[in-house]
């Protein structure tokens, strides 16, 4: 009998603990019973409170593409390492070597600032869906239906950004069933305080990427700053920390394992709502090309960046997104195939379509967009090849990217702003500017030169049916390495695209100024983006049908689970119950969830990627712990697992208790579950982070970091004034 009120007790809640990446408006739709039953010791409405659009959760903020944490009043995030890489490449040259050798500002005036980097900090979300679909005319077609949402999301998002320092989003969930207009407060100096060393924070490299066991100190910390008056402000010497509401104290105890922790933060994108045939595409080709197309590209940009110090430096920003992304497609593929996960879709939209057959006319047009999706899946399947190397281009070579970008932006700029594809709005061109600058570190010529070749030769084995007209005009119809060589030779030449100060002009120039300059990269840039603008295009009209057909499939999907259902990822704000715990990832292999710095020890080589920075493995072997020691290990643990349902975007993320205390911040999943994006798998569903009590002990047993150490409130005594160590 008790047995039967706990499952009644439990209606509300998932299915599954770790299962799904909670908004914060679904956290108060959860039972508070089975909530607390996990390990939460906080109220929810604490966590988020609706009627002031905010809460504890508002301390996980966004931080370009990643996520961080506010560990401080005096605006102090944590997050990733290789999500500052950015900064920290920043300002290395070989002469001071950042990247390799890690950073600690010993006051605050050394902080070193983030060309374009930014924070964002959640302020409220507001449902909005009625107003965005009552924009669509009545029997639009798809591609008006397309841009009547397009143009009112643009509209809420304009409106919403009257005020100063307001970044906001119309965000998309269950393919159109919902629409959200989330509110943040953007801060635009971002500094970088400490970073590791990258023999610590990619400790393991490229081999121990996804994989478990693992010993990687992927944490770097930076503060955002404000105008005195506290209000966003740019880089100024007169800035301040900025004063966070909510943040995380760092729980000094710990995790052990069966533990319950939250994961924090801005997933990027999951397929889970998806149909069995759109993954059984994606399986089938999209991710084997993009591990060939890939997989060349890191290939080529460690060749040539072995050959010359500063050109590793260049191309090491590049390389690390490359690899990532390499590596996580295999990861995806062996996911699919292992968790029949394609398989198991077809299950549930059975399952589905039977249900709703059953309940009458009301699901008729629910099955009938089922239908009609799978008609437009198998359209857009014969002109994959085309598509993708249009859209692989920006992530090769960096000249023609380049150039695409500032012809596009010119492109755009003629139009008025509300008819402008939403990243060339006026709002977006200081990231645009940034992103022109800080590329210039990004840039090696010989290693241009062999992406560049390597695209074009891919291009001109098309068929031709499938033409990259660009490709064609400026480099011919058939392959010649020799010609295209010299091709792509004359071309850099003969161009300013690479020059900064030539750059940045172009980027305020119309098309016929573009054109007028008769620079040859430029002019390839300008063909390239008017193919990537037609098919644009062809992608609104395709996104125009998704949005007429899978809001009535999803809903029938979400009536016959009968419970809340977390919307796919969308890069907003979310939360994962989970608990700490390790896994059998196949037959005879059991993992323990917590790994220690003997472990590391154990793993040393000397030689990337298991190289220990000498001042860490000193310390370490000498055993001096502090007092950040695991009792029951007697051990500093480095990284731990929980089951959190975690996913690209979760980089950075905050892993906090039940009180809302910082154990962990994530950095990775295992690579059993890089699969979860499609579908979640409680065996195998693993993510991993770095354990508080690592940070704390190379900030204090490693870097000596006092005064930080004080500011984090983890040692006794104020901090001193402008200090950071």
């Amino acid at each position: 009998m008790k047995k039967t009120l706990l499952l009644l007790s439990l209606v509300a809640a998932p299915a599954l603990a770790g299962e799904g990446k909670w908004t914060p408006q679904q956290v108060l739709e959860l039972d508070p019973a089975w909530l607390r039953a996990q390990g939460l010791q906080v109220s929810p409405k604490k966590l988020w409170d609706p009627k002031r659009g905010t809460g504890l959760l508002a301390g996980a903020v966004n931080v370009g593409g990643c996520s961080g944490a506010f560990i401080a009043a005096s605006g102090l995030v944590i997050t990733n390492h290789h999500c500052a890489f950015g900064v920290i490449q920043e300002h290395s040259t070989p002469q001071r070597d950042l990247i390799t050798q890690g950073f600690l500002a010993s006051k605050r005036e050394d902080e070193l600032p983030g060309k374009g980097s930014r924070v964002q900090v959640p302020r409220s979300f507001t449902d909005v869906t009625k107003t965005v679909l009552a924009a669509v005319p009545a029997d639009a077609d798809d591609i008006t239906r397309y841009k009547a949402i397009e143009r009112k999301q643009k509209e809420l998002v304009a409106e919403c950004e009257k005020r100063p320092a307001t970044r906001c989003q119309v965000a998309t969930f269950d393919g159109g069933v919902n629409y959200t207009l989330v509110d943040a407060v953007e801060l635009t100096d971002v500094r970088l305080v400490y970073a590791p060393p990258r023999a610590v924070g990619e400790y393991g490299g490229e081999e121990d990427n996804w994989m478990w066991p693992r010993h990687t100190g992927d944490f770097a910390i930076l503060r955002a700053y404000t105008a005195p008056d506290g209000t966003s402000a740019p880089y100024s010497d007169k800035n301040v920390p900025y004063k966070a509401e909510f943040f995380f104290p760092l729980a000094t105890q710990g995790v052990k394992p069966n533990d319950f922790v939250m994961v924090l933060g801005y997933p990027g994108m999951t397929y889970r709502a998806l149909l069995a045939e759109e993954m059984a595409e994606r399986q089938s080709r999209l991710y084997p090309r993009m591990r060939d197309v890939f997989g060349e590209a890191i290939r080529i940009l460690e060749a040539e960046g072995e050959k010359d110090p500063a050109g590793k430096i260049a191309v090491a920003s590049q390389l690390k997104g490359l690899h990532n992304v390499y590596k996580n497609s295999g990861g995806q593929l062996a996911g699919l195939k292992r968790g029949h996960i394609v398989e198991k879709q077809r299950e549930a939209e059975a399952a589905v379509a039977v249900w709703a057959k059953k309940a009458g006319a009301k699901w008729q047009p629910a099955l009938d967009a089922r239908a009609a999706l799978l008609v437009e899946q198998s359209a857009i399947a014969k002109s994959f090849d085309r598509e993708f190397l249009l859209a692989a281009s920006s992530r090769l070579a960096r000249g023609p990217a380049l150039a695409v970008v500032v012809s596009r932006l010119a492109a755009e700029r003629a139009k008025p702003d509300l008819e402008r594809r939403p990243e060339y709005m006026e709002r977006e061109h200081v990231r645009i500017k940034d992103r022109l600058e800080r590329d210039q570190k990004n840039l090696f010529l010989p290693a241009e030169r062999q992406l560049l070749l390597a695209f074009v030769r891919r291009a001109q084995a098309l068929g031709a049916e499938e033409r990259i007209a660009a490709v064609d005009k400026h480099f011919g119809k058939t392959f010649s390495e020799k010609d295209v060589l010299a091709k792509i030779d004359a071309m850099y030449a003969g161009s300013k695209v690479l020059t900064l100060d030539e750059r940045m002009k172009m980027a305020t120039e119309s098309v016929g100024q573009l054109e007028a300059r008769k620079d040859p990269l430029l002019a390839f840039g300008l063909d390239l983006a008017k193919e990537q603008a037609a098919l644009d295009e062809v992608k609104d009209k395709r996104q125009g049908a998704a949005l007429r057909l899978r809001p009535e499939w999803r809903k029938a999907v979400l009536a016959h689970a009968g419970k809340p259902v977390a919307p796919d990822a969308n890069s907003t704000l979310r939360v994962s119950f989970a608990k700490v715990q390790g896994y059998a990832p196949r037959d005879g292999a059991i993992y323990t969830p917590q790994t220690t710095l003997s472990g590391m020890l154990a793993k040393h080589t000397g030689e990337e990627p298991f190289d220990v920075p000498e001042k860490v493995s000193k310390v370490a072997e000498a055993k001096r712990f502090g007092a950040w020691q695991d009792k029951k290990l007697k051990d500093i643990p480095v990284n731990f697992l929980s089951d959190a349902d975690t996913t690209g975007g979760n980089s950075g993320s905050p892993t906090v208790n039940g009180k809302g205390q910082l154990v962990g911040v994530n950095f990775d999943r295992v690579w059993e579950n890089v699969a979860n994006d499609f579908g979640y798998n409680p065996d195998v569903a693993r993510n991993v982070n770095v354990d508080v009590r690592y940070i704390l002990w190379m900030l204090d047993q490693v870097e000596d970091a006092d005064v930080l150490l004080r500011e984090l409130g983890v040692r006794k005594g104020p901090p001193v004034a402008g200090e950071t160590r």
